[in-house]
């Protein structure tokens, strides 16, 4: 699947399940790790919960094996790795403290747009 399919994907899928505020940051050449990031908020810990499942389930179905998840026990913070896309989801408190839209201080844009 190419990365604009990929990108898409995660953000259809952040949409309806109701993700607050999704950002989309590209740091392509900037990071080895991945090339796009989805920050994304929840409204409660069973939100944040819900909107990571379904970014994994999505995936699944159309046959990309998440790499890797972390968080899910917790709630606070999610991260699913797509490989070249990495979605966050965060409760607002969690999201203001780390603040990655900043701390990447790179092309940030509205992915809700």
């Amino acid at each position: 699947m190419r990365i604009d399919q990929l990108v898409t994907l995660a953000q259809t899928a952040l949409e309806d399940m109701k993700a607050k505020d999704v950002v989309l940051v590209d740091v392509q050449g900037k990071s080895s790790v991945t090339d796009f990031m989805l920050v994304a908020s929840g409204t409660s810990h069973r939100h944040v919960n819900s909107i990571s499942q379904s970014v994994i389930d999505t995936a699944k179905a159309a046959g990309v094996m998440p790499l890797g998840t972390e968080g899910q026990t917790g709630g606070d913070w999610v991260l699913v790795d797509l490989g070249d896309v990495v979605v966050h989801v965060m409760m607002p408190d969690a999201r203001s403290f780390y603040d990655l839209e900043r701390l990447w201080n790179f092309d940030v844009a509205k992915a809700a747009e």
